[in-house]
């Protein structure tokens, strides 16, 4: 009888090893963040360049992708070879300390952005990235991975905080969503890449590998400009008007509207201090840090941390013989072709359908593993149905993957006015990194407490819910500009 505790088939090992797969799905601001402090329709297709400058500041998503999949490979690794001797409890803290620092990072990345720039607060995540990657090679104990992870926990807050708002102030409004939704995308990438090759290679190899990765990021970062809104806020008026003459493939003539409209939005900034009682100073406000925060607390309570933690077991379970390394990879797999789709529906469909279908979805496929959790808790058989678990997880992932998975960030940058943008990222993203880690550390009390089928029908519930919070509450943003979506707001 299954009535709580850690499932069978799973061991503590590979319970602990999917700690890290989870963090993929806590805190991903995959922020379209919108452009900065201004707003245009723009008739340019997704073909320019603004679209490639964006995707290589994405490498950033990668590179965190590979720091928060590496314990799934390393950990058992180290076990078999003793490479390096880990108790169970430095292998939770290696995995558990990247969250709390990431809730930690986005303070500075902001602050560091705002002041120096974009393009600069990347390069020094990118070289942050390095050194920890350099220190986790080097590790021969528990000591110097914590240092590391700790550094690749600020590192990844960081590019979860500066890379939206650098792509979204390059970005145009019509495709805003959808090169937001990026960002999703070249992190699971990032987890593909070690979840690939990590068991097929030595721990020195796997960081070696990783920390290429950093350097193509860091010398990608070298050749594209800073964004123009930037430029213009730093007196480089000139160098603004070559970014966008760049961005945009036009001439200097060309870019004249735009510049000016940059120009006046840094003044009006300039001439605004922002505090943290101006995320209450207005209705507007206040509206969009309510969805805000509701948006990212029920993509936590969604469940997906519980889903991952107890992947390899529903692979078990279905009866099977396919090895749980090769099911983690079908994981990412699947998380990367359905953040694939998400830039080509965003834009088309709206934010409310999909946040509503993915709501749908998820509410189901959860019921579906509570059922099949209870079905074993009263002793029935589930031979006949081995394969529904499975089948649940994979639509599970899917729907989360294309709605509340990237959603919440992107729509979060289209909702709070440019004067409050930075702050009101950086507690968003931190307040889902605590809530993420909590509901992954004490997840396994519920299921001692209540049982497995409890927690999985508790998170259907949720799910029901959020849905509920999207119908009545979120507006709809697609193809509105700033100046619009604020209006909304203040209604």
């Amino acid at each position: 009888m299954e009535c709580g505790g850690v499932l069978p088939g799973l061991s503590s090992n590979a319970a602990m090893l999917m700690t890290d797969i989870q963090l993929l799905l806590i805190p991903t601001p995959l922020a379209a963040w919108s452009k900065a402090q201004f707003s245009q329709k723009s008739r340019l297709p997704m073909t320019g360049r603004f679209k490639l400058e964006s995707q290589l500041a994405n490498l950033a998503a990668m590179v965190a992708g590979c720091c928060m999949g590496w314990t799934s490979p390393t950990l058992p690794y180290l076990e078999s070879t003793k490479y390096i001797i880990l108790t169970k409890g430095e292998e939770g803290w290696i995995s558990s300390i990247l969250a709390l620092s990431a809730a930690i990072g986005p303070f500075p990345a902001g602050m560091t952005a705002n002041r120096y720039g974009h393009k600069k607060a990347l390069l020094g995540t990118a070289a942050i990235y390095i050194l920890s990657w350099i220190l986790l090679t080097a590790a021969k104990g528990a000591g110097l991975m914590y240092v590391a992870r700790f550094l690749f926990g600020l590192s990844i807050g960081a590019t979860f905080t500066v890379v939206p708002m650098y792509v979204g102030e390059i970005a145009e409004d019509k495709v805003r969503g959808a090169l937001g939704s990026f960002t999703q995308l070249l992190c699971t990438l990032g987890f593909m890449y070690v979840y690939s090759i990590g068991p097929y290679v030595s721990y020195i190899s796997l960081g070696v590998a990783c920390t290429a990765v950093s350097v193509l990021f860091l010398v990608t970062m070298l050749f594209i400009p800073d964004s123009p809104y930037q430029l213009v806020k730093r007196g480089d008026r000139e160098g603004a008007r070559k970014a966008l003459q760049w961005l945009r493939s036009k001439s200097s003539s060309g870019v004249n509207k735009e510049l000016n409209e940059l120009q006046v939005a840094v003044d009006e900034q300039a001439s605004q201090k922002t505090s943290l009682r101006d995320l209450v100073a207005t209705r507007g406000n206040v509206k969009a840090l309510i969805l805000s925060l509701g948006l990212v607390g029920w993509q936590q309570f969604s469940g997906i941390n519980a889903v991952l933690f107890f992947s390899q077991a529903i692979f078990k379970m279905s009866g099977g013989t396919l090895d749980p390394s090769i099911a983690t990879i079908l994981i990412g797999v699947v998380m990367f072709l359905a953040s694939g789709c998400t830039p080509l529906l965003v834009d088309r469909t709206g934010r409310r359908f999909l946040l509503l279908t993915s709501a749908v979805g998820m509410t189901l496929s959860q019921g579906v593993l509570g059922l099949f959790f209870f079905l074993r808790h009263i002793d029935v058989d589930t031979t006949n149905i081995g394969l529904l678990p499975v089948g649940s997880l994979i639509v599970y992932i899917i729907v989360y993957s294309i709605g509340f998975g990237p959603l919440p960030w992107a729509v979060m940058g289209e909702l709070f006015s440019p004067k409050v943008k930075s702050t009101a990222s950086s507690l968003t993203a931190s307040f889902c990194w605590v809530l993420g880690f909590l509901i992954t550390k004490f997840f396994q009390d519920i299921v001692d407490g209540l049982g497995t089928h409890s927690a999985f029908w508790m998170f259907s519930v949720c799910c029901g819910l959020a849905g509920m919070f999207v119908f009545f509450l979120l507006p709809e943003t697609k193809g509105k500009s700033l100046q619009e979506i604020q209006l909304l707001l203040e209604k």
